[in-house]
């Protein structure tokens, strides 16, 4: 029987598993946003949103280019409590993932509570947290090798914190920004898996976001895999750069190695 459980409050976190998260990485951005703190926080790749939650702004702006992520969260700011039969069995997983990939496909229904809740199943129950998407667009990690899985089925306690919070779809150069907003950006590593969406995150598209954040007049914080050509990018562009020692959660491989972090600032 799967475990569930009413999230606390006081304990919120992020509620998806998501390659390449930054909960670790909170601290050391704390001490950047601090003296920003009244300002909007941007995220145009939000993803699994770990440190919007771990710096808990008044006012976010969320983007992200995965409008499966984007309908769970708009789902969460409502108050979802979900009602789907949620199982660590690989029969109900392939019968879920099908559920889904029809409701987003034929049917149409990319923003109902249906494919809210499936996301959400699939994402703890899927292999390693893994986020992939076909090129028609369909969901096709596998069942996982989990032994045990703790399904939350009440979300009600990030209605409160998402309530002044905004929630977009689309490309990161559509955000409405405001010159004085606050942009914290953590692309898809530079390394060869990128595909957490049906689109592709290749490098023209490193590039574009470079020079958009580049162009932005107000603090600018960038963290993403310290390849040369990341360096290179973000050196060339004026950006201070600091680097870190991270840890790797989750992978396509399943590699835990470290990987040396970049953290690019502007306007800071």
């Amino acid at each position: 029987m799967p475990t569930t459980s009413r999230i606390r409050r006081d304990t919120l976190s992020p509620p998806l598993k998501w390659a390449g998260g930054k909960r670790w990485l909170v601290p050391h951005l704390r001490k950047l946003w601090r003296p920003h703190s009244h300002r909007t926080l941007v995220e145009p790749l939000c993803g699994g949103m770990a440190v919007t939650l771990g710096l808990m702004p008044e006012k976010a702006r969320l983007n992200d280019i995965n409008p499966h992520l984007i309908n769970f969260y708009q789902w969460l700011k409502r108050g979802l409590t979900t009602s789907i039969p949620m199982e660590n069995n690989e029969e109900l997983y392939y019968i879920h993932r099908s559920r889904f990939n029809e409701l987003t496909g034929p049917l149409g229904q990319i923003e109902s509570q249906e494919a809210a809740e499936l996301f959400y199943y699939l994402n703890r129950t899927g292999y390693n947290g893994l986020c992939r998407f076909n090129q028609r667009g369909e969901f096709n990690v596998p069942f996982g090798t989990y032994r045990r899985i703790n399904y939350v089925r009440d979300f009600s306690p990030y209605k409160d914190v998402f309530s002044s919070w905004e929630f977009t779809t689309g490309c990161f150069q559509d955000i409405k920004l405001d010159p004085t907003d606050f942009i914290y950006a953590d692309p898809p590593y530079d390394v060869e898996f990128t595909q957490y969406s049906k689109e592709d995150f290749d490098w023209n598209d490193q590039m574009r976001l470079a020079k958009w954040l580049a162009g932005h007049q107000g603090p600018v914080l960038l963290s993403n895999q310290a390849t040369n050509r990341i360096v290179e990018l973000y050196k060339d562009l004026g950006f201070e750069l600091t680097f870190l020692k991270a840890p790797r959660r989750i992978s396509c491989t399943g590699d835990r190695t470290p990987a040396r972090e970049v953290l690019a600032t502007k306007n800071l």
